[in-house]
């Protein structure tokens, strides 16, 4: 299996941001596996929070198209009623296969003005062609429930605008999520210039593929890895 992780700075344009990661993508063989960092198409964009969520009814009929063969997970800006809500897609042979809103919002940026919480049922583990998957987007790597919650998958997925300043704990984080976890993690981060990056793949054993001078970070992986791991560290997880 092929995992890709992108990393790359997100413009004003949202128009050409989701044209560069449709560029990104189609770079990917088929059967990759591909996840773009938090809110990718538009960052933070509180004062344009109807523009973003029209690109992101863009967004979802490009990413049917470009996930016949593939699967991409991006977070988009959603809005329901009058509240706006921070939630990742998971596309897959053509179709939406799982969302989840960002339950933790983040207090230093004034997400929760703008942001509504999804709901914690919402996180769980869905299987994708027999691949066991769950997520956690960025403020939520830092709460210990949620990894318990997500045992047991055999890929997590960790969207993120994580500030520069806080670029050690992403990675610690990250890494240690694939080990205590026993599964390979995907963390994408931005490359905008007050975002840590830190983007790579980490394997069960604990691993690391980093690099923050790409956009595009893939690896081909052996899915074997995870039960290799959890039998020969056995932890009690199934």
């Amino acid at each position: 299996m092929n995992l890709v992780t992108l990393q790359f700075k997100t413009t004003n344009d949202f128009s050409w941001n989701l044209d560069y990661v449709e560029t990104l993508i189609n770079k990917a063989p088929p059967t990759s596996f591909i996840l773009a960092p938090e809110l990718a198409l538009n960052n933070y964009a509180y004062n344009r929070m109807d523009d973003a969520v029209e690109i992101t009814a863009r967004a979802i009929k490009l990413f049917k198209t470009l996930s016949q063969n593939k699967t991409i997970a991006i977070t988009l800006t959603t809005k329901k009623e009058s509240q706006y809500y921070n939630t990742l897609h998971i596309f897959h042979k053509g179709e939406i296969v799982h969302t989840q809103s960002k339950i933790q919002l983040f207090v230093l940026n004034d997400e929760k003005v703008h942001f509504t919480a999804g709901t914690a049922s919402d996180m769980k583990i869905v299987d994708i062609d027999g691949l066991k998957v769950g997520a956690m987007i960025c403020f939520e790597l830092r709460f210990i429930d949620y990894w318990q919650k997500l045992r047991g998958a055999d890929l997590i997925l960790v969207p993120s605008m994580w500030g520069k300043e806080r670029k050690e704990n992403f990675e610690t984080l990250t890494k240690a999520l694939a080990v205590a976890n026993q599964c390979f993690v995907i963390a994408s981060d931005s490359a905008n210039n007050d975002m840590a990056k830190g983007s790579g793949i980490i394997t069960p054993f604990g691993d690391e593929l980093r690099d923050d001078n790409k956009e595009y970070i893939s690896k081909i992986v052996d899915v074997q890895e995870i039960t290799k791991m959890r039998t020969y560290m056995d932890v009690g997880i199934n």
